[in-house]
């Protein structure tokens, strides 16, 4: 293990506890449910525990990730030979202020934020209801569905920068936010943001998600998957583009393209993240000989060499 790794993790003993753990599986912590372990994880849960790891972090250059609830992320079964920031606690607080203003941890579970925000009459964030993920995760992928996605509402983000080791206030237009992009770096930890919704009919916004909601388990695929595995090409869909190349049922040992939608990959229990990047590697490969389009991962990659990866250059 690296040798500045190992002090960062010491040092985190001491100020943390047990709060931080070493040799930790990851495959649980994500909705593939593969992947090997991570040289160690830390849950940061209030704000002694945010600032004792941004001290400890700053300026060292150590591989740092954040996990939110595992989706959209493949970890390699080598593991992450780095430190996991997994946000929790005090991080999961949604808060409505200003009558239209939410400011909702990095911990917020999406589906949890529209309900509550509909709940007190706003609309503009129903979309979420059916998104796997946490808000830490949605601002940094800029993560949308139905024809909505965060840049409609994000005002701006509270930022750690691991690098520095400051925390600041970044405006949603200095995130570049794009289709399922922001400018974040992997060492730059999302805690937190502020939304800017509208007035709304409660019983219209809990209809419009029960309808999403709906669509979804009408639509995709339950098991252990990770979401949409790439992204969708201008005036296209992924999910057309692999099924009419005849990807349906693409099957590499333990992993397999969904018979229900086309872009997704389900892992079978006990498969292995290897196997699963092959399928991803097999589809972009039939899509661009079958249409002449080049597919973009959406699925965030962990531990992987660029040797393993073709599009990582």
């Amino acid at each position: 293990m690296n040798p500045v790794l190992v002090a960062v993790i010491e040092r985190l003993m001491d100020d943390v506890g047990d709060k931080i753990a070493v040799d930790v599986p990851m495959g649980a912590l994500t909705t593939y449910r593969v992947g090997g372990r991570a040289a160690a994880m830390v849950v940061v849960d209030d704000h002694e525990t945010l600032s004792a790891v941004a001290a400890a972090v700053a300026g060292t250059g150590i591989p740092v990730m954040t996990l939110g609830r595992g989706s959209n992320m493949l970890v390699a079964d080598r593991g992450f030979d780095g430190l996991v920031v997994h946000m929790a606690g005090d991080y999961a607080a949604i808060n409505v202020v200003d009558e239209t203003i939410v400011i909702a941890g990095a911990a917020a579970k999406l589906p949890v934020v529209a309900r509550t925000t509909v709940g007190y009459g706003l609309t503009g964030f129903e979309w979420a209801v059916g998104v796997p993920g946490s808000i830490g995760g949605a601002v940094r992928m800029n993560a949308g569905g139905h024809g909505a996605d965060m840049r409609e509402a994000l005002l701006d983000a509270d930022i750690v920068d691991f690098a520095a080791g400051e925390r600041r206030i970044v405006p949603a237009e200095e995130l570049h936010l794009s289709y399922r992009h922001s400018a974040l770096r992997t060492d730059e930890l999302v805690v937190g943001c502020r939304l800017s919704l509208s007035p709304g009919d409660e019983r219209k916004g809990k209809a419009e998600m029960a309808e999403i909601v709906q669509w979804r388990r009408d639509n995709q695929p339950g098991g252990q998957n990770a979401g949409s595995v790439f992204t969708n090409p201008d005036g296209d869909s992924a999910g057309r583009l692999i099924d009419t190349a005849g990807g349906k049922g693409l099957r590499v040992g333990s992993a397999e393209v969904s018979e229900k939608h086309a872009n997704f990959i389900q892992a079978d229990e006990g498969g292995s993240a290897a196997d699963v990047l092959q399928v991803m590697i097999e589809v972009r490969t039939l899509v661009e000989y079958a249409h002449g389009v080049v597919l973009q991962p959406e699925t965030h990659l962990v531990g992987f060499t660029d040797d393993e990866v073709p599009w990582s250059s």
